[in-house]
């Protein structure tokens, strides 16, 4: 393993920032820390580069206690949102600077310099300024400076946060392939899920200063261990019901429920994402509701559907393709009939989801 994280606490005053972490990052993969403001995320990296120490619990490198070492000695690159760059100097000298400070040779710091510049697309803009740069650009010379020192780990904190969307979805695919290229170990916070979703090897969902869940994207998202990390990654349907005799039901919508066959009825939560809903004009004689529509529209090659059940008359959302929409012909105030094809139930008892068809 690159880095363990053994039994960490942080404390500010009365707040709890991370209460007894414990994570193990193999070496080479690209993880992300995801979680809301608050989670304890960027203060789990600043304690794993060493520009933080933990109250109690360990940080190791590469099996080696690194708990009191100071970042340089940890030899990590660190890029952070706001790039940080220094104004006065040129590309050139900004991703030249760790080296210099290391007193490595000037023809060894201009080839590795060089090397960096053409591996980040910006080697025909050495001798520009900061100021002259696009923020994109900015933070590739930021990402360059970080690895020219060689580290042993890459930490990046929100480093496409300041960039307008179109920038930001450019430079996710670019650190991505870039990372393909490189392999060096990195972790990055973020709080877009999209983001994690699409750059990272695995994710670990934080709250209030635990871990949640720690997981490939697909294992985040197909089996979320918990109602925070289903709430949290994007967005979802909560129905109010209750489980009894084999059934989890809401109104009169339910499915089967064989972790609970008793008679005494016990409230539970039943969560569907959008895209896990069939829309028809019929009943078919599937297992579904009737619903009214309030609004439907479509987004690029989906529709989005804003929808009332008539039952126990609670709004939701669906998503549907969109040549299934124009074959309805949707239109608000259609009476229709939608089927959940998965469904996860949580019951009180339990923060994990017991049971979805």
């Amino acid at each position: 393993m690159s880095i363990a994280l053994r039994n960490l606490g942080k404390r500010f005053g009365n707040f709890v920032a991370l209460d007894n972490i414990n994570l193990e990052i193999p070496t080479g993969e690209l993880v992300a820390l995801l979680g809301p403001s608050g989670s304890g995320k960027t203060t789990l990296l600043r304690i794993i580069s060493g520009l933080e120490t933990p109250d109690e619990g360990d940080v190791l490198y590469f099996g080696e206690d690194v708990t009191d070492q100071s970042a340089r000695a940890r030899n990590v690159g660190f890029v952070f949102q706001h790039y940080a760059l220094f104004r006065h100097m040129t590309v050139f000298e900004n991703v030249a600077f760790g080296l210099r400070v290391r007193r490595r040779k000037k023809d060894e710091i201009k080839k590795k310099v060089l090397e960096l510049l053409k591996l980040v697309r910006l080697d025909s803009l050495e001798g520009r300024l900061p100021a002259q740069l696009s923020g994109g650009q900015r933070q590739r010379v930021a990402l360059a400076r970080a690895l020219a020192i060689e580290p042993k780990v890459l930490l990046l904190d929100e480093p496409f946060g300041a960039l307008d969307a179109k920038v930001r979805q450019e430079l996710r695919q670019w650190l991505r392939r870039l990372h393909d290229e490189i392999h060096v170990t990195s972790v990055f916070v973020t709080h877009d899920q999209e983001e994690a979703f699409e750059v990272a090897d695995r994710i670990v969902v934080m709250n209030q200063g635990k871990v949640e869940q720690i997981g490939s994207p697909q294992e985040i998202f197909e089996k979320p261990a918990s109602q925070f990390v289903f709430d949290f990654l994007g967005n979802v349907n909560v129905f109010e019901g209750h489980i009894s005799r084999g059934q989890a039901s809401v109104g009169s919508f339910s499915v089967d429920y064989p972790h609970y066959t008793e008679d005494q009825t016990r409230p539970a939560m039943l969560y569907v994402r959008p895209h896990e809903f069939d829309i028809d004009k019929s009943s078919n004689g599937t297992s579904s509701f009737r619903a009214v529509v309030v609004r439907a529209h479509p987004v690029g090659s989906l529709a989005r559907v804003r929808l009332v059940s008539l039952d126990f008359e609670t709004p939701f959302d669906a998503e549907i393709h969109i040549e299934r929409f124009m074959e309805l012909s949707l239109k608000a105030g259609d009476t229709v009939y939608v089927a959940p094809k998965r469904v996860r139930v949580f019951t009180a008892e339990s923060n994990v989801p017991d049971y979805s068809i």
